[in-house]
């Protein structure tokens, strides 16, 4: 069992920046790959960013390509999401999520854990 709680989320102007943290309970975190994912109003909950277990090999959707980066800690057991260049339409609630096997990162339905999602807003 994995626990998963996401922080970090707020409120910011466009171009600005914001640092989502997603700390995991338990001593297998390490052997988790790790995903965000968001959902803005209205829409489907999308995959944003993922990162392996060991390799640390990362996967992200192509809008956010050179504006996000996902790293995570294993001694600390937390995964980081690092926003910049905020656009008003990444305004959603963020989730983290674990997935035990790893071999479809983009896909939520490969998730075994999730957050109880963090919000941010970015205002134009």
């Amino acid at each position: 069992q994995v626990q998963l709680v996401e922080s970090g989320g707020g409120l910011v102007q466009a171009g600005g920046s914001l640092r989502l943290s997603c700390a995991a309970s338990g001593r297998t975190f390490s052997t988790y790959a790790m995903g965000w994912f968001r959902q803005a109003p209205g829409k489907e909950r999308e995959f944003v960013a993922a990162i392996k277990r060991n390799s640390g090999t990362t996967y992200y959707t192509d809008s956010v390509k050179g504006r996000f980066t996902i790293s995570r800690d294993n001694a600390k057991n937390t995964v980081y999401l690092q926003m910049n260049s905020l656009r008003p339409e990444d305004t959603a609630v963020y989730y983290c999520a674990a997935d035990q096997d790893g071999l479809r990162v983009r896909v939520s339905s490969s998730y075994d854990y999730w957050g109880q999602g963090t919000q941010v807003t970015v205002s134009s």
